[in-house]
């Protein structure tokens, strides 16, 4: 029971807020990465220059899936204000699409996503996409999918939010708010 408890609490919370000690920097930002379907790749080092980020990790299959409604609604809400939304596709939870294709099938025409989404690569362990090599080390590995991450325009890690945290929940629409 008690761990049925502290498992129910950490996965409908803030994950942790960062950051009192950390070395801030945007270097880990500075990766060339495939975008989703895509022949293309974005630096967010150059296209995230001087802005805060919400970074997630997502799936096409998951039960939250339809959470890519409410981050794209906060792109729209928050991108004239310099929120850079990205999301990173992901299979460490065999959630996601077997195919790129379905996986943009599912954001972009299932959830009207326009926020930049990144080709699927692992989010934790040592097989960790550079990006989320560094959130966990300044945090902790996701949970399970769609956790977010604020990052500010310094490369400071303010917040991370657990999947459970849903995108229009005032203690994320705050965080973002705080940054901008």
């Amino acid at each position: 029971m008690f761990n049925t408890l502290v498992a129910l609490f950490f996965a409908t919370s803030t994950v942790g807020t960062y950051g009192t000690d950390e070395v801030v920097s945007t270097d880990f930002l500075n990766y060339d990465l495939p975008l989703l379907h895509s022949t293309g790749t974005i630096n967010l080092y150059k296209a995230a220059a001087g802005k805060p980020l919400l970074i997630i990790n997502t799936a096409s299959h998951c039960g939250f899936t339809k959470q890519f409604e409410g981050l794209e609604a906060l792109h729209q809400q928050y991108r004239d204000q310099g929120l850079f939304v990205v999301g990173f596709a992901s299979n460490d939870f065999n959630q996601e699409a077997k195919s790129e294709e379905e996986a943009e099938r599912v954001c972009r025409q299932n959830f009207g996503v326009t926020f930049t989404m990144i080709a699927p690569s692992y989010v934790k362990g040592q097989l960790a996409n550079p990006i989320f090599r560094e959130l966990n080390k300044r945090t902790q590995e996701p949970g399970w999918n769609f956790n977010k991450y604020l990052v500010d325009s310094n490369g400071k890690v303010l917040a991370q939010f657990s999947g459970r945290v849903k995108p229009d929940s005032e203690k994320l629409t705050k965080a973002i708010e705080s940054v901008l």
